[in-house]
């Protein structure tokens, strides 16, 4: 292994079976260990690891499947990709928190890991405990803790409660502890997935800002978000994971285009939906518009003017209350806003069979590229039933008269939760 290279992965794949483990019986299980000793494929059929396929009792799903890379000292990765890609399954076997089924991990020196909230903090324990803890696990003396104890305490901005036990700890409080212990107790690898979320803006930026301290003393950090604009700032190269396996790997802005590309459907603005996105699935979104004042399929939006689309929707069940919500990207995947009808009190009927909904939402965007996200969900259990990520693309544009009066040059800064209006037309 190359002396700057501190993580070579080579053929790496992990498999898990669905629905129950095991035959049944002890002569089904003798059968399958002796076709296993002998190279021998079982009768299960191995699938890939895509989400929106059936799933058969007993199948066997590569999580990951042929992973090969390496990074480099002081190299940031950004690893990206849809839910269920594989991005955490890889993250867990380089963390050895799970064994690969194949494959080989070879690494020079020690990692710490930021996997989701709670891994690696005992519950009982206190904050000031855990720093403790986290810090023997890594193979640091109490003295070389005990230097950087005050350090991580006034990060984490948790100074008040380091004496309390963790489980007493809101998500935001824990991941910020988490995530100090991780980056100052000085691992040569620092891992870090998508936990950031729970935090909010000002501690993100603090954690962003910590990485490029990390990476710009040579060490190395491997960092998995849906924040394209956060993997691109942070990022130099970058992996695209896709149903398990990786789908393109290069520099970070390749690879966030590749993503964008891979996840977005454009059709003039008519998009026919083929897969079952993330959920239950007792409700599937069929097809979404973006229309005009006429109610006509458009392919962009003028300035300062609402953007209008129109949702078909396939329920397997009768739904009193839904709730249906559309996110709004700017074309490198960051969120601008959120419309969601229950924000409003629109809670909305959905009945067996179709359904065709049409929202109305505040534009205050810019001229330029954007993307829409669309999710519909049961808003009395809040389960999701599916969600579309970034499904249609749209054009803001400038109106044809007065072009040059027609938006300010100044950035214009959209809500938050940009206020929308949903109604049921069948």
């Amino acid at each position: 292994m190359n002396k700057d290279v501190v993580i070579k992965v080579e053929n790496l794949g992990k498999q898990y079976r669905l629905g129950e483990i095991g035959s049944g019986t002890f002569a089904g299980e003798l059968a399958r260990f002796i076709k296993n000793i002998r190279g021998k494929q079982t009768d299960d059929l191995i699938t890939d690891n895509d989400r929106t396929l059936q799933a058969k009792k007993g199948d066997i799903v590569w999580a990951a499947k042929d992973i090969n890379f390496e990074v480099k000292r002081g190299e940031v990765l950004g690893i990206i990709g849809k839910n269920g890609a594989g991005k955490s399954t890889l993250l867990k076997m380089l963390s050895r928190v799970t064994a690969p089924s194949v494959g080989s991990i070879k690494v020079k020196g020690r990692i710490a890991s930021l996997l989701e909230v709670g891994t690696g903090f005992h519950p009982d324990l206190t904050g000031r405990e855990n720093i403790f803890l986290n810090g023997a696990i890594l193979g640091m003396t109490k003295n070389e803790i005990r230097s950087k104890f005050d350090e991580i305490v006034d990060f984490s901005g948790v100074a008040r409660y380091i004496d309390t036990p963790v489980k007493r700890y809101s998500s935001g409080m824990y991941v910020r502890l988490a995530f100090a212990v991780a980056a100052h107790l000085e691992p040569e690898i620092l891992i870090v997935d998508e936990v950031l979320a729970v935090g909010d803006v000002e501690f993100q930026r603090k954690c962003l800002g910590k990485m490029k301290d990390v990476s710009g003393e040579g060490r190395t950090v491997i960092f998995v978000s849906h924040n394209m604009g956060a993997v691109k700032s942070l990022c130099q190269s970058g992996i695209v994971m896709k149903n398990g396996t990786m789908d393109f790997a290069g520099n970070i802005n390749d690879c966030v285009s590749r993503y964008l590309k891979i996840n977005t459907t454009e059709n003039e603005g008519d998009v026919v939906v083929e897969k079952k996105g993330t959920g239950t699935g007792e409700a599937l979104i069929k097809r979404i518009q973006l229309i005009n004042e006429e109610g006509n399929t458009a392919e962009s939006v003028l300035y300062k003017s609402p953007i209008k689309m129109r949702v078909y929707i396939d329920s397997s069940v009768s739904i009193p209350k839904a709730s249906l919500d559309v996110k709004i990207s700017d074309k490198d995947g960051s969120i601008l806003f959120h419309a969601l009808n229950i924000y409003h009190n629109q809670a909305l009927p959905l009945q067996e069979g179709e359904n065709i909904f049409e929202t109305e939402i505040d534009n205050q965007l810019l001229p330029g590229g954007f993307l829409a996200s669309i999710g519909v969900h049961n808003a009395a259990t809040y389960y999701t039933m599916d969600y579309q990520e970034n499904i249609i693309a749209f054009e803001v544009i400038k109106a044809a008269k007065n072009a040059a009066d027609s938006y300010p040059y100044e950035w214009v800064v959209a809500p938050a939760m940009a206020k929308s209006d949903w109604k049921k037309i069948k």
